[in-house]
């Protein structure tokens, strides 16, 4: 493996035939969540996919499962973060595709279809997709569908009361996807640097991801309603501050997440096609200038 990681373990386990989808799942002693997301993956995708997990520290036993599970895993004795975290599991990858999961995330049904088939409709690789989150809590993001709480802990978990609310929890295509579950073609990975470690452990790495693919010329970045996972949300930010994040990717592009997400991606708006260039209206020139200020401050 390569020498960029010189802090990480690399290991292959049982090989999956004619796999889609390269799954990389970084997980920080939450073997409980990390065990339900996999056996999610395994009997709810429709398509095989090469499953990479990176355990962070595996303190409780995680380390120990994902040797048990014949899993492709990565390793480190302490947390080396989310963005590292999945730098090293690329180099694990046997797809074309990556796709980021977290280790807090129950796959639905055929949650895997939808991406495949619009993926297969693009005229490039130049997409960034996104599966469609269902959360317990409201938080005011537009891209997700929320809250309905079937249960914050996979102890608590109303599955069969999720899956029979499916049919009743619809969302249209939309504009922004940024947070996992997110899937990109592995050459645009590579083009970008993959995930920025400055921002270790990982808050706003996922808008600096979606900033630099969009620096790069991508103009489809779509939510797919109809690709759904269950997220408990929170399982590991909460232990953690969260750290100069925000004025990092202020300083390094000129503008707020927010800013990027409103005016740019344009985040939770119906998917109708490309975006366009960000309007240059009042209320964004107003933005620019309160991000410039902040700059300084």
């Amino acid at each position: 493996m390569s020498n960029d990681f010189p802090d990480i373990q690399f290991h292959k386990g049982q090989a999956v035939a004619d796999a889609v989808f390269s799954i990389l799942i970084p997980s920080w002693n939450n073997l409980a969540f990390l065990q339900l997301c996999v056996e999610s993956i395994r009997r709810h995708s429709h398509y095989p996919h090469q499953i990479i997990v990176h355990i962070n520290e595996g303190q409780d036993g995680s380390l120990g499962w994902v040797r048990e599970q014949q899993l492709d895993h990565t390793f480190s004795s302490e947390n080396v973060g989310v963005c590292r975290a999945l730098n090293a599991a690329r180099q694990l990858m046997q797809t074309e595709y990556l796709l980021f999961l977290n280790d807090d995330m129950y796959c639905c049904p055929d949650w895997d279809l939808p991406l495949w088939t619009t993926l297969q409709q693009q005229s490039d690789l130049h997409f960034f997709l996104s599966a469609t989150m269902i959360e317990p809590y409201a938080s005011g993001n537009p891209a997700v569908l929320a809250p309905h709480d079937f249960g914050q802990h996979p102890q608590q978990f109303r599955e069969q009361d999720l899956l029979q609310s499916l049919p009743h929890l619809q969302k249209h295509d939309w504009n922004g996807a940024s947070w996992p579950p997110n899937l990109v073609h592995v050459s645009l990975w590579d083009a970008v640097g993959g995930y920025s470690e400055e921002y270790s452990p990982g808050f706003y790495s996922d808008p600096d991801f979606a900033f630099k693919l969009w620096a790069l010329g991508v103009r489809r970045f779509i939510g797919l309603g109809d690709s759904r996972v269950y997220h408990f949300g929170r399982q590991s930010t909460r232990r953690i501050a969260a750290g100069k994040g925000k004025r990092i990717f202020l300083k390094k592009w000129g503008i707020t997440p927010s800013v990027f997400y409103q005016h740019y991606l344009r985040m939770g708006s119906p998917f109708d096609g490309p975006l366009p260039e960000p309007t240059v209206s009042w209320s964004l020139r107003w933005a620019r200038l309160r991000c410039w200020v902040k700059s300084f401050l």
